[in-house]
C-alpha cells in the first residue's frame, strides 16, 4: 500500500506542502453515548467543543440537558433499525448527511459507524479520530481490519500511544497523530504556584482502572501526619449526575472518608478545572494504558504538581514534567507526594514544566492544523491515492 504521493510522510506534512481554499463545511459525528451538553459531557465531547472551526455541526444523541450553544448541534434523528441501535444510529446520521450535504465528515472513535457510512457515500470524504486503543473497537481489531479501515478513510490518533496500537501486528496504514488541547481563553487563571492551596487533588472517574484506590490509601498515610493538607476526590463511576452507584464505589467511599479525603462526587467540568487551578498536586494514579491523558494535561495547564503513572499516552503527554509512580504501590506514591509537600521549590519547578509542557497542546495552534488536514483531506480526495492502493 502507498497511502501518500511520493515525498508526503503524513496528511500533515500534505497539508503543510500545500495551500487550502476556503474552508470545507464538516459534519463531527459523536459516538452514540457522547453528550454534546454542559452537563455530562465526556472527554470526546469537551475536545469536539474546543476544537471546533467556522462550518462546523456537531451531530449526536440529544441531551437531556442544555447544549453547547456556542457551535451548532443537530440531534441524530431517531430512526428503527431490525439491526439494533447502532445501525440506527448510523441510519439516522446518514439522514442529517442529506440534508446538510457537508463536504466533509469526521467521526469520533467508531470504525464501525464510520465505515457503515463510507459504504452509503463513497465518495464523501471521511475522517476517524480515535481516541481509545483501536484493537478492541468493532472493525478493527486485527491488522487485516485496520489496514482495510484505513484504505477507506483518513485515520487520525490524539495519541503517539494510539497510532503505535493502530499500526500494530503489520497493520498497512498511516495515520496521523492530532493531540488533544487545552483552551487557555476558557481555563481559570491559575493560582501563583507560591499561594496554592495546599491540596492533593484526584479527578476523574471513579474507578479500579484509574488507581483511585490506591490514592485514597496513600492519602490515608500522609494526611494524618501533614494536618495542614487536604485531600480532594471529584469524580463518579461516569460522567453526570445519574451516575450509578457501583459496587466499587460502594467499597471505596468508606474507606476514602476515613482517610479524611474531601470525597465531592461528580462535578462539571468547569468546576474541576477550577480545582485545579488552586490545588497544589494532582494525582493522576492509572493503572490502564491511558489512550492520552486530557486530565494529566488539564492539570498541568492549571499549574498544579503533576504526579501521575507510565501507562498508555500519559508519558507522551507529561515529558519529564511530572513525577512518575507504581499505581499498585501506594507506600511508593505516598513517599512521592511526601517529597513534593514538603518540598516547596521542587512542587513549583514540576509546576513551572508542566505549565511549558502544556503550553505545547494549545488549542489555537491544534485547531489551525485541523483545519489545514480537512481541506487537504476534501482537496485530495480519492483521486490522490491517499488511503488506498
Amino acid at each position: 500500500m502507498k497511502p501518500f504521493p511520493d515525498g508526503v510522510a503524513s496528511i500533515a506534512d500534505l497539508a503543510s506542502a500545500t495551500s487550502t481554499g476556503v474552508a470545507p463545511r464538516v459534519l463531527t459525528v459523536l459516538p452514540m453515548k457522547e453528550r454534546f451538553a454542559f452537563t455530562g459531557a465526556g472527554a470526546i465531547s469537551l475536545l469536539v467543543r474546543r476544537m471546533a472551526l467556522p462550518g462546523e455541526t456537531v451531530v449526536g444523541a440529544m441531551p437531556t440537558g442544555p447544549v453547547f450553544d456556542d457551535v451548532p448541534f443537530r440531534p441524530v434523528p431517531k430512526v428503527f433499525s431490525l439491526l439494533g441501535a447502532r445501525a440506527a444510529y448510523a441510519k439516522g446520521v446518514c439522514q442529517l448527511i442529506n440534508q446538510l450535504g457537508p463536504d466533509l465528515v469526521e467521526v469520533h472513535n467508531r470504525p464501525d459507524l464510520v465505515l457503515a457510512l463510507h459504504k452509503v457515500f463513497p465518495n464523501l470524504p471521511m475522517v476517524l479520530v480515535l481516541h481509545n486503543d483501536p484493537c478492541g473497537m468493532r472493525r478493527a481489531r486485527t491488522a487485516a481490519e485496520r489496514t482495510k479501515l484505513a484504505r477507506c478513510v483518513a485515520v487520525v490518533a490524539v495519541s503517539e500511544w494510539i497510532r503505535e496500537r493502530f499500526v500494530s501486528q503489520g497493520t498497512q496504514a498511516c495515520v496521523t497523530v492530532l493531540h488533544n488541547s487545552l483552551d487557555f481563553s476558557q481555563m481559570p487563571p491559575p493560582t501563583p504556584l507560591t499561594e496554592r492551596a495546599p491540596v492533593l487533588l484526584y479527578a476523574g472517574r471513579i474507578v479500579a482502572d484509574k488507581g483511585v484506590d490506591s490514592y485514597v490509601a496513600a492519602c490515608g498515610l500522609l494526611l494524618p501526619r501533614y494536618p495542614q493538607w487536604r485531600a480532594v476526590m471529584m469524580g463518579a463511576d461516569r460522567f453526570g449526575y445519574d451516575s450509578p452507584q457501583t459496587p466499587f464505589l460502594n467499597n471505596l467511599l468508606p474507606k476514602a472518608r476515613a482517610a479524611g479525603v474531601d470525597v465531592q462526587g461528580y462535578q462539571p467540568h468547569a468546576a474541576v478545572l477550577q480545582a485545579m487551578s488552586k490545588a497544589a498536586i494532582l494525582v493522576v494514579p492509572s493503572r490502564w494504558a491511558e489512550p492520552f491523558g486530557t486530565v494529566a494535561l488539564e492539570g498541568m495547564g492549571s499549574g498544579a504538581a503533576l504526579v501521575t503513572t507510565r501507562n498508555g499516552g500519559l508519558p507522551y503527554v507529561a515529558g519529564p514534567a511530572a513525577v512518575y509512580v507504581d499505581p499498585d504501590d501506594p507506600v511508593e506514591l505516598a513517599a512521592q507526594l511526601e517529597r513534593l509537600m514538603c518540598d516547596a521549590p521542587l512542587r513549583e519547578s514540576y509546576a513551572q514544566a508542566g505549565l511549558e509542557r502544556a503550553r505545547q497542546f494549545d488549542s489555537r495552534d491544534l485547531r489551525a492544523r485541523r483545519g489545514l488536514l480537512q481541506a487537504d483531506v476534501v482537496r485530495a480526495w480519492p483521486g490522490r491515492n491517499l488511503f488506498q492502493d
